[in-house]
């Protein structure tokens, strides 16, 4: 299966951004879209945008997932949400978004393994700390 966009692209020259994010399956909801467009979580070419913009091919997109940036580039449109491998044939992303993706995942991990509550003391080893405690008095 070859990665080209079943959309009508011959005849759509522009997009609107929330129904383009909507349809690349970047945000569950067009509300949620125009949401995260409002809220400046989505540039343009570098700059704020609303969520009545047209997108062109080739238009450089910067949006926040969750915890994660993502810079893509447009390879194609559609007006209609498809499956999710034509889907992703809509964009690329860039290769330093990926590696910063892949590095803050890494931390993220680092930092799970690093949490304080992960090595709270059981049922055993409170009662050991109340004896110690309690040698002293």
């Amino acid at each position: 299966m070859s990665k080209q966009p079943r959309s009508d692209q011959n005849s759509i020259d522009a997009v609107r951004l929330d129904k383009w994010l909507w349809a690349a399956r970047f945000y569950k909801t067009r509300p949620l879209a125009q949401e995260m467009i409002a809220g400046g979580k989505v540039q343009v070419n570098g700059q704020r945008c609303k969520p009545g913009r047209k997108i062109e091919v080739g238009a450089v997109i910067r949006l926040w997932q969750g915890l994660d940036e993502k810079e893509v580039v447009v390879t194609g449109l559609s007006e209609k949400r498809l499956s999710a491998p034509l889907a992703q044939a809509l964009y690329d992303e860039t290769q330093a978004s990926a590696e910063r993706r892949a590095e803050r995942a890494e931390q993220r991990r680092l930092m799970a393994d690093a949490d304080p509550r992960a090595s709270r003391p059981d049922k055993k080893q409170r009662r050991a700390l109340m004896r110690f405690k309690n040698q002293d008095e």
